[in-house]
C-alpha cells in the first residue's frame, strides 16, 4: 500500500434524503457524492457518501481514517500510504501540511498550472474503480431516501469488488 489514489464522483439521487445536496455540475439536480480511495491497483480501502455540493477535499482526511490495517511482512500492520495521488480539487496547503504530519507525500496537481503534468498516469486508477461501482445500478443512480442504506450498498458492491480481483489473483 504505497499509492493510493483519492476521488470523488457525483451519482443522481432521484428520491432525495440524507447526504443528497444541489450538483454544481447537474444544473442544480440533486445528488449525492461518491468518495474512494484506492490503492495503486485501483482496489477500494475507504469510501463515503456526501451531498452533491460537498467539496472534495473535506472527505480527504475521513477517508485516510477509515483505511482498515493491512497485514503483511511481520510488525505492525500499516494503515497509512506512503504517497496520496488527487487532482486539482485537493489542491489546499492546508491538507498538504496534514498529509506531510501524518507521513504521507502529497502528489497533487496545482490549481492554474496547465495540464500535461503527468500526474493523469498515476491517477487514472480511481476511475476505473468509479466505473466498476457505477455497473451496479443502485448505485448508479441513487434510489434509497436512507444515507446508511445507500453507504451499506457502496460498502457491499467494493467487497464484490475485491472478491473478483481476489478470484483473479489465484
Amino acid at each position: 500500500m504505497d499509492d493510493t489514489a483519492i476521488d470523488g464522483s457525483h451519482v443522481r439521487a432521484l428520491k432525495g434524503g440524507a447526504h443528497v445536496g444541489p450538483s454544481p455540475v447537474d444544473r442544480a439536480r440533486p445528488g449525492s457524492k461518491h468518495h474512494v480511495i484506492v490503492d495503486q491497483h485501483g482496489t477500494p480501502l475507504a469510501i463515503s457518501v456526501t451531498g452533491g455540493n460537498r467539496h472534495d477535499v473535506t472527505q480527504l482526511i475521513p477517508l485516510l481514517e477509515a483505511i482498515p490495517r493491512i497485514r503483511g511482512l511481520r510488525g505492525r500492520p500499516r494503515n497509512r500510504p506512503k504517497r496520496l495521488y488527487a487532482d486539482r480539487g485537493y489542491d489546499f496547503d492546508k491538507y498538504r501540511r496534514l498529509l506531510w504530519a501524518r507521513g504521507i507525500k502529497p502528489v497533487i496537481a496545482r490549481r492554474g498550472v496547465a495540464h500535461g503534468s503527468g500526474l493523469g498516469r498515476t491517477r487514472w486508477v480511481v476511475e476505473p474503480t468509479f466505473a466498476w461501482l457505477h455497473q451496479f445500478k443502485r448505485l448508479r443512480i441513487r434510489y434509497e431516501r436512507r444515507a446508511d442504506l445507500h453507504q451499506g450498498l457502496l460498502e457491499l458492491a467494493c467487497g464484490i469488488i475485491c472478491l473478483r480481483r481476489l478470484r483473479k489473483a489465484f
